[in-house]
């Protein structure tokens, strides 16, 4: 890979990274549910995910997956569907009593984020879709393709990290005051709830 695709490739990624999505939704949830510095297991779950839509996409699967309309639709419907369970969940959250402060902290364990951070990307599957259009932009078929996708696999991840740590889970740490009272945890709590549902919804509905 040239350094030009490489540079057309940074500026892409980030681009993408910073367009809100189930992914900063769950991000700054977690941020704001158990701190900056914990929200890195969501994150990297949502890495995990992603680096499986590029290797399903690099295997060819994910042509099968955009070519079957009955595939297509029941992946659809079941991300969808996960993402308004989440949005529930979230909106039913019981805001913690002032003598309980670590109720979130101690209900989201990292395993739990990072298990959650896989399915809200691995269940979209317009990520698959949009990697299929995204990914021959940046391989060339005649040269070495394991470097290339390597790379471009790399690039993505790094910076959808960054984006994700720096600027979303710290945008939520200016939301921290307002969850400082069970209050306003509660009203975070049905603000992010209504957020999944809505994505989920989008999701279902958008063609």
């Amino acid at each position: 890979m040239s350094w030009s695709v490489w540079a057309s490739l940074v500026v892409t990624a980030v681009l993408i990274s910073f367009t809100p999505g189930a992914g900063a939704i769950n991000t700054m949830a977690n941020a704001l549910g158990v701190g900056w510095t914990r929200s890195i297991w969501g994150i990297l779950g949502q890495q995990v995910a992603l680096v499986t839509h590029i290797v399903v996409v690099a295997a060819g699967v994910g042509v099968v997956v955009a070519g079957s309309p009955a595939l297509f639709t029941a992946v659809r419907y079941g991300g969808a569907a996960y993402l308004v369970v989440l949005g529930v969940r979230q909106w039913r959250a019981r805001a913690p009593s002032d003598d309980e402060g670590d109720h979130l902290t101690g209900t989201r364990t990292p395993w739990a984020m990072f298990r959650r951070g896989v399915l809200v990307n691995l269940t979209n599957p317009k990520a698959l879709v949009f990697f299929l259009a995204f990914i021959p932009q940046f391989i060339r078929p005649d040269r070495p393709l394991l470097p290339q996708y390597a790379v471009l696999a790399a690039t993505t991840v790094v910076i959808d990290v960054v984006v994700m740590w720096a600027f979303f889970a710290t945008a939520a740490q200016g939301l921290r005051r307002v969850t400082s009272t069970p209050r306003g945890q509660r009203t975070l709590n049905r603000t992010f709830g209504g957020l999944f549902v809505g994505v989920g919804v989008l999701l279902a509905t958008v063609h």
